[in-house]
């Protein structure tokens, strides 16, 4: 009897279990109701190495997954940056140290370094809690397209490296969606002959992580270091250990088909040019190199992220640029956090398929202006070594001010999604200081039933509901009959609050928090209707906490009247997708409208 290649269907197949596939598959695993899975071509995770910075934006995601506590606790932090140079035979001098390559909104004003291992661990930590498992060593070896109507009309054809037979090494998936986060090298990228678009540069970069003895005393600083023999970017890392990127010099490890060439390098020659970089310091070996690499900058971005609608790739597969502002897995995560609660609410039949759409048009203009600003420090960073007495030139100098002037940009705090379907400014002005398109900052406000001090952003966890903040300004006695007005309405079956919740349960789709500008000695918070609070804790006061020290000024930071009511609406990413005043409930209604599906005409995809 013939065996038969075992068939299988799934929600969500998301291939390669690196940082943006675990990200994906931790986000679709949490939001529940969705069949995923999740593979790897790797017989286990990274265990060194490898990517090992989180910016302070991708900190705020994590949080808002309630997985930035181990981060925070197993990780080191970088607080400040400093650019050296090292004449010959002199010692080195200080030229700059700065504190504000970091933004100064961001929430946790800092990066944290620990190699990728850690962060992979924590993710599969995490969808262990939610029953997904990764399945290793297993790789595609074919993808197409069923054009029969089926409800998963992607067929991927798996191979079980580890099979004993024929029968067990093949496995056929039917997908409604799949999602290639393979890496630089996608097969999913490559099978679809995407291109990517970009160059590649000639300039090489060693680089080494150990235990080191030294008298340098900058080591537990992000430091650039200028000499003679080249530049080196020193990078602390978790338990002592630190991270060195070496410039390769004439070392010969490109070939001629541009490639690298490790035969002419390895970890104690690279090391051997670090030391004649830090001289007249001394850095000494305290460990074996425990994880090493030579890298060529290139800086690409795909042509397309999706095929059809229903192939998507993310991360690595679609940009590449050097890892100088420690980008990649923080981009890499926020691509599949961008694009994972869109997929998740067409599976549940939320949303129509158009909103997809955004993934792209979103993700890759960020991916673009990386690989802009990419371009410009790479070159400031690779630049010749120039003569001792020119050391202290301009280049030093533009690296340090590159830092300093993209910090919300590096810190990832600065994205901005340009105006969509999800991002209306109409109203703007009603918030002038709140952009749209951007997310939603930290900010303490003090809960108005027990003054406990509490940060905004712990209000919008990545559930993949619509956060819904009712700023009412002043709530006294002359404006609550107004309020009890807005209530009623908004509890009508044509409200977008009503209307698109399955069975008209609001919590299951829009999360309401209400923000009164009071204060906590003498507001009582069941003035606020019942309507806008779920529960005790959902009514905020814009004041101080009880130290006087914490909250307080978030109307007049953020731009909103006092005398109005202001409706906020953040995305399930964090994101503010729209602003609308009290007068403009209609355009609200539009807003959703544009792409939620009416839950009387619900149909999961």
């Amino acid at each position: 009897m013939l065996s038969q290649t075992p068939e299988n269907s799934v929600d969500v197949l998301v291939i390669g279990a690196g940082p943006a596939g675990l990200m994906c598959g931790n986000a679709l695993a949490a939001a529940g109701d969705i069949k995923l899975r999740v593979i790897d071509q790797r017989a286990s995770k990274v265990a060194l190495g490898q990517a090992d910075g989180i910016h302070p934006r991708t900190v705020e995601v994590l949080q808002s997954y309630g997985l930035a506590e181990r981060i925070l606790r197993e990780g080191n932090q970088i607080h400040m940056l400093v650019s050296l140079r090292s004449p010959i035979f002199q010692a080195h001098s200080l030229t700059g140290r700065s504190f504000d390559w970091i933004s100064p909104i961001a929430r946790y004003p800092f990066t944290v370094t620990h190699h990728q291992g850690i962060v992979e661990s924590i993710f599969i930590d995490s969808m262990s809690l939610h029953d997904l498992r990764i399945d290793r060593p297993v790789k595609p070896c074919a993808i197409q397209f069923v054009r029969d109507q089926t409800p998963y009309p992607v067929k991927v054809t798996l191979e079980h490296l580890d099979g004993a037979t024929d029968a067990e090494k093949t496995e056929v998936i039917y997908a409604k969606y799949v999602i290639g986060t393979d890496g630089a090298h996608s097969w999913v990228r490559k099978y679809f002959g995407i291109a990517m678009d970009g160059d590649q540069t000639d300039s090489a970069w060693g680089v080494v992580d150990l235990t080191l003895d030294t008298d340098f005393p900058d080591i537990r600083n992000a430091t650039i270091v200028h000499s003679m023999s080249g530049s080196c970017f020193v990078i602390p890392r978790e338990n002592d250990k630190v991270r060195l990127y070496v410039q390769l010099l004439d070392q010969g490890v490109v070939d001629r088909t541009g490639r690298v060439d490790n035969t002419h390098m390895s970890p104690e020659r690279i090391l051997e040019i670090a030391k004649k970089i830090f001289h007249p310091f001394y850095i000494r070996p305290l460990t074996d190199v425990e994880w090493w690499t030579i890298y060529i900058i290139g800086q690409r971005v795909a042509s397309t992220y999706s095929v059809g609608d229903r192939v998507f790739i993310a991360g690595d597969a679609c940009h590449t640029h050097s890892p100088k502002a420690g980008q990649g897995m923080n981009v890499s995560m926020n691509d599949t956090h961008n694009l994972a609660w869109k997929i998740a609410q067409v599976l549940r039949g939320w949303a129509r398929p158009s909103i997809l759409r955004t993934y792209e048009s979103e993700r890759r203009k960020y991916a673009q202006d990386l690989i802009d600003f990419d371009k410009q420090l790479a070159a400031l960073f690779s630049g010749e070594p120039k003569a001792a007495e020119k050391l202290d030139d301009v280049s030093r100098q533009q690296i340090v001010k590159a830092f300093e002037t993209s910090g919300d940009f590096i810190s990832g705090v600065g994205v901005h999604y340009e105006p969509s379907e999800i991002v209306n400014i109409k109203h703007q002005q009603c918030a002038r200081n709140l952009v749209i398109g951007q997310r939603m900052p930290p900010q303490i406000f003090v809960r108005a039933a027990d003054a406990r001090p509490v940060d905004i952003q712990d209000f919008l966890p990545a559930d993949i509901r619509w956060k819904i903040l009712v700023f009412f300004g002043i709530l006294d006695e002359s404006r609550l009959p107004s309020a009890k007005l807005l209530a009623k309405e908004l509890n009508k079956p044509t409200s977008f609050l009503r209307k698109y919740p399955v069975d008209g349960h609001i919590p299951r789709m829009f999360d309401i928090v209400a923000i009164v500008a009071g204060n906590k000695s003498n507001f009582n918070y069941l003035n606020v209707p019942d309507f806008f609070r779920s529960h005790w804790s959902k009514v905020l006061l814009d004041d101080t906490d009880v130290t006087r020290t914490k909250g307080g000024g978030a109307y007049e930071r953020f731009g909103i009247d006092t005398n109005n009511m202001t409706f906020v609406v953040v995305r399930p990413d964090g994101y503010v997708g729209m602003i609308a005043p009290l007068s403009a409930l209609r355009d609200l209604d539009e807003y959703f409208a544009s792409f939620l599906i009416p839950h009387s005409s619900n149909a999961k995809l």
